[in-house]
């Protein structure tokens, strides 16, 4: 039964790690591909990690997915916060598709370039 529980969440946090592959390869900017590499990336890794500690069943292999687990949580969306922000502070292109950009708003708004 473990066996099974494991092989099921690896396929799925293979299929998120996947499909966070192929939203970096396929999605239009710089800005949509940083949510398709953080959101779906994290989960895959995650559940990965899951199936990890679930196989083993170990403490310290437990404890260190845990860890690995809160980690990532933790650093994911900074990661993705800094790629965004460097990304619009250098001028990288946006997708013409986007119809919305609140930051320059409100910089237009306030008269100041973003810190």
């Amino acid at each position: 039964m473990i066996d099974l529980i494991t092989a099921i969440l690896v396929i799925v946090g293979a299929l998120f790690a996947f499909a966070a592959g192929l939203g970096v390869l396929r999605l239009p900017d710089v800005l949509i591909r940083m949510h398709a590499s953080t959101k779906a990336g994290t989960l895959g890794c995650g559940l990965i990690l899951v199936a990890v500690a679930v196989y083993f069943g170990e403490t310290g292999v437990v404890a260190r997915s845990i860890a690995a687990i809160i980690f990532l949580l933790a650093t994911a969306p900074i990661a993705a916060h800094m790629i965004g922000r460097a990304a619009y502070r250098t001028g990288v292109p946006m997708w013409r598709g986007t119809s919305i950009d609140e930051l320059a708003q409100a910089n237009e708004k306030n008269d100041k370039p973003d810190p």
